[in-house]
Parts: structure tokens; sequence; C-alpha cells
């Protein structure tokens, strides 16, 4: 993004409240042009009313916001001029095949029967539809289905996509084909902010990671900078027997000058790793010729499971994640 770049996305103090419940108090989000931005929180954290308020389905009580360089309150028409938006589920009809949806969609949107015809043909190819084009969309896969929705939520070629849970109850192989939609939307120069109930789906998809709780951003940067904040690198070695764990533990802490932690439920012993090579190496060489049985030794960094519940202190579950 160039210096003087306006962001795609911006908000400032938005607050909503639901009687007695803050939904919203005091959120800021910012996104750049052409990225991807992870929205987390657990449930009841404000995550749908922010997608909400950001795409003119409701208003704030105060604060501000702006889409595309349009404000949600006073230029709401100018909003859904340059959006797009994706729920959880497909909003698809069934009954009709995929380029009937996309020509009823694209009439619907102010084209032409040319132009409809032309749009749907256009995107049936880019999201591999053209073979299952005229079958009823009610016999597709759910992969196909949620390619399907993106599609129709493409018609208009949005500046900026809000993907509600885009990928919620797919099988691994669909979920990876809606990922590689995506970022074929980023590389075309499309602006997303994706909510999730997968933390791997931030972790794959996202530029950058806003974690909220409570109605306001909490912690946010990209997912190697948030894994960086709960604890960094750490070297992690497995034991094949138990009661080596206590031995494994003093020599990893002698080597390595480090507080080595053990984890007897998964017969691991942890120790912080600022130089990874570095602990490597000295890890190898305190556990040569000690005869302990070690099964796996390695370095990683905390996943994004571990910095959601660090950051919440909540025993959220990534499936339960962004709802």
């Amino acid at each position: 993004m160039e210096p003087s770049s306006p962001p795609a996305v911006r908000a400032r103090g938005l607050h909503k409240r639901y009687g007695a419940t803050r939904a919203l108090d005091g959120l800021d989000l910012t996104v750049a042009p052409g990225t991807v931005l992870g929205l987390l929180g657990p449930n009841g954290a404000g995550k749908t009313t922010a997608v909400r308020v950001l795409s003119t389905l409701l208003r704030p009580d105060s604060g501000t916001a702006a889409v595309g360089g349009h404000d949600v309150l006073t230029e709401p028409e100018l909003v859904r001029s340059v959006i797009g938006l994706t729920g959880q589920y497909a909003s698809v009809d069934e009954i009709l095949t995929a380029r009937e949806n996309l020509v009823m969609f694209s009439r619907l949107y102010g084209f032409d029967r040319s132009g409809a015809r032309e749009r749907a043909r256009e995107l049936l190819e880019r999201f591999d539809l053209v073979d299952a084009a005229d079958r009823p969309a009610s016999g597709y896969s759910g992969g196909m289905r949620r390619r399907l929705d993106l599609a129709v939520s493409l018609i208009q070629e949005p500046r900026v996509l809000f993907l509600d849970e885009p990928t919620t109850g797919l099988d691994p192989r669909s979920r990876i084909q809606v990922w590689e939609a995506v970022r074929d939307l980023v590389g075309g120069g499309a602006t997303v902010l994706l909510t999730t109930q997968y933390l791997e789906e931030a972790d794959q998809l996202a530029d950058r990671v806003a974690v909220i709780d409570h109605g306001r951003v909490i912690a946010e940067g990209t997912p190697d900078t948030l894994k960086s904040q709960v604890g960094g690198d750490r070297l992690d070695v497995l034991v094949h027997d138990p009661a080596d764990l206590s031995a494994v533990a003093d020599l990893l802490g002698a080597a390595l000058t480090a507080p080595a932690r053990v984890h007897s439920a998964e017969r691991r012993v942890s120790v912080p790793a600022e130089d990874r090579m570095a602990a490597l190496t000295g890890a190898v060489r305190a556990l040569d010729g000690s005869g302990l049985r070690i099964t796996d030794l390695g370095v990683r960094r905390p996943s994004l499971d571990e910095v959601f519940l660090g950051l919440t202190g909540t025993g959220t579950t990534a499936e339960e994640a962004a709802r």
C-alpha cells in the first residue's frame, strides 16, 4: 500500500448497545487496500455486529466508519455499491442452476439480458463451475455452493468483500478450494474482511489479525507478531518414557540457560528459543549420548489457538472462535 492510500475499511470508536449489552464498545479497525484482515473473537465478542455496521445493515449508536472512502452513515448507498457480502450460509436459490442464479442476480443488479449472461459466463469460469453450470444447485457439494455464493457476491466486482465464516461446515477439500478463491480475489486487488471459526484459516489467509473481545480490539498484528506476543518460539522435545521428563528438563535448562517446562500429559518438555538454530544445536548436543529416548525434537511458534487463548483468557476452542 502506498503511504498516501486511504484505508479500504476504517472504523473509529464504534459503539452499539442492545439493552444492557455492549455489542461494540469503542471498536477501532483499519484494513489496508488489497489485504485480508481476519477478525477473531469469542462468542458475543461483537464480530457480527461489526460486519453489519460496516456493511450498512445496522446503524451504530456512536462512532464513525468508512468503507471504500464512503461514510457508512451518510453515504450508505455508495458503500453498498463498492462492497460484497457473503454470510455464513449460502444464499443462492437451490432450485435454479448456477447459471440461472448468476443471471438472475445480475439482472437484479441492473445488468441487461446480454450483460447478465456474459457476467454469468465469466464468473462460472472464474470459480470452476462451468461443468456444473446447468445443474440445479441443490445437487452441489458444500464447496460448490460456497463458490457459487462467492461468485454471486462478486457480480458487481466489489472493492471490499465481507466474508462471514465462509467455510463453516465444509470438508477439508472444499475449505481449501474456498481459500484458493479468496487468494485469487485478493490477488486481483480486492480487500477482504474475514470472520472465521477456524484459527488455521486466519493463519492461512490473513495479512493481519484483529482479536476482539467485549466489543473492542484487544490485539492486532500479523499472525507471526501475535504469536510472538504470547511467548515467541520454543523448543519442544517429546520423550518416549515419561520417567525421563525430569532428566530431559534438567539437561535442556542447563544447556540453553532457559527455564524448561514439563508437560506430563503430552510427554513434552518445552524451552524458550530466542535463537532457533542455537536452541536446536544446543539441545542435540545436550541430549546426544545421554541415553534418553527422544521421539521428536523441534522449534515451533505458538499456534493461533494458543494466541487466542492467551489474549482472551477464555477456554474458547477454535471451533467456537469468531462466532
